[in-house]
């Protein structure tokens, strides 16, 4: 059943990992979204204007090569320029180079205008929740 809410999702930059990017549409479409899916190889302004287009409720960057935060600078005030100043940004994988401390990845992420940070390894049911809870589909107690 449709939840009625859209989403962006694509793997960022030149990564092209598309794998996980296949398993995160299966997850999220079983949880009734309408996803669009911009594939791999993607630039920032592939998934802006396709959340344009579609009038999307949240964007979800992946990234598996390690260059998420170059590939993520700005992405929010780009966002805010061409009228998305609503737009739910999450960003999750293997998003920066080596091993750093997690909080710190996070904050710097969380700095850049992202709502939601994961770490590698973090189920897409987790990243759902969060998406449903955001979005006011869940029902708080």
């Amino acid at each position: 059943m449709k939840n009625g809410k859209k989403v962006i999702i694509g793997v960022i930059g030149s990564d092209c990992h598309a794998v996980g990017n296949k398993i995160i549409n299966h997850v999220l479409e079983t949880n009734g979204f309408e996803v669009v899916n911009i594939g791999v190889l993607s630039p920032q302004m592939d998934f802006i204007n396709a959340a344009i287009e579609t009038e999307a409720d949240a964007i979800i960057v992946s990234s598996l090569y390690g260059h998420g935060e170059l590939d993520c600078q700005d992405m929010r005030k780009k966002c805010e320029e061409v009228g998305l100043k609503d737009i739910l940004l999450y960003v999750g994988g293997n998003i920066v180079v080596g091993k750093q401390d997690w909080s710190s990845v996070e904050k710097r992420f969380k700095d850049m205008g992202f709502d939601r940070v994961y770490k590698p390894g973090t189920p897409i049911e987790f990243t759902t929740e969060d998406l449903k809870r955001d979005l006011g589909l869940l029902k708080t107690i």
